[in-house]
């Protein structure tokens, strides 16, 4: 271990340290994902909550392979050149999804700027596979910007109808050309915002990290900016440093300040919030679903009453 490396470890404060994983369920789905040829973000971006899902055999698919064609500051998967597309990898997370008794699964993918339509091709085949092997599953896609690519690509997932379409902000507006330099935000935004536009029935999620330097107000913006591109669901989490060569943590928030952003953003009117320092966009997605259906069932029912009053 560097000395770099031991200081942040021993920086973080104790809300966030987590055990390491050692379950038999962790090694039995880590042993589905490499007889699959899968990737996933749960290790590829070194995520936190990794032992505790595993172990209850919730993994996040990451498809269009391993690598990213961006270097964002504050991710942890590899960048470079991808190789060509696996035609055999929609059918492989529908087996995993099966193989693991998922009642909801989320597939993410890295950008693929190498590709004429970014990869959107390969979430709708995904998306059909998972139709066809577990038509029970609900499917959570968590998907790249596609910017600088035709309108189509992201229809054309949308004609899918994946049940919640999720991207993530991921930082606020003043800090993207030193955190997320490939990406603009008001592109992310508008992605957004296009998909309740053709398809209102998809729930719709975005989330962004704490602790990279924003403004208490510039977090504000961001919620009002995602309510007007009518996003349902909000998630904030801590962002963690990976490696020493990314972006630092310029602050450990408090539980006590997640506390108040989630009451914030109620206020503004998500269906739902998820606000710790460990959530990620992932992180109990399928109870986070079964929420969000019972906050759209109780809204409808109350608009009902109101309009018969």
């Amino acid at each position: 271990m560097t000395i770099a490396a031991k200081h942040e470890r021993q920086r973080k404060p104790d809300w966030i340290r987590v055990k390491a994983p050692t379950s038999v369920g962790f090694a039995e789905t880590r042993a589905l994902m490499r007889r699959l040829n899968l990737a996933t973000v749960c290790e590829e971006a070194a995520c936190p909550n990794i032992g505790e899902c595993w172990t209850k055999k919730h993994a996040t698919v990451m498809i269009l392979g391993d690598t990213c064609t961006r270097a964002c500051a504050f991710c942890n998967v590899k960048t470079g050149m991808p190789r060509a597309v696996d035609p055999l990898e929609p059918e492989h997370v529908a087996v995993a999804a099966a193989e693991l008794g998922l009642q909801h699964i989320v597939v993410t993918s890295v950008d693929r700027d190498d590709l004429a339509d970014g990869g959107a091709s390969q979430f709708v085949r995904v998306i059909e596979a998972l139709r066809r092997t577990t038509p029970a599953t609900t499917i959570e896609i968590l998907t790249p910007d596609f910017r600088n690519k035709a309108e189509a690509a992201v229809e054309s997932i949308i004609a899918a109808r994946p049940d919640v379409y999720n991207h993530n902000l991921e930082t606020v507006p003043r800090l993207y050309p030193t955190i997320r330099p490939g990406a603009r935000y008001y592109a992310s935004l508008r992605l957004l915002e296009s998909v309740k536009r053709h398809d209102p029935s998809i729930f719709t999620k975005s989330g962004i990290m704490l602790g990279l330097g924003e403004e208490r107000m510039e977090v504000h913006q961001v919620m009002d900016d995602m309510r007007s591109a009518d996003v349902d669901f909000l998630t904030m989490g801590q962002y963690l440093q990976p490696t020493p060569r990314h972006a630092k943590v310029a602050d450990f928030v408090s539980p006590q300040s997640f506390d108040a952003y989630a009451a914030i953003a109620r206020a503004k009117g998500f269906l739902l919030v998820a606000s710790s320092p460990l959530t990620r966009s992932s992180y109990h997605a399928d109870r986070d679903f079964a929420a969000m259906q019972q906050a759209r069932a109780k809204n409808l029912a109350a608009a009902g009453q109101n309009a018969s009053a």
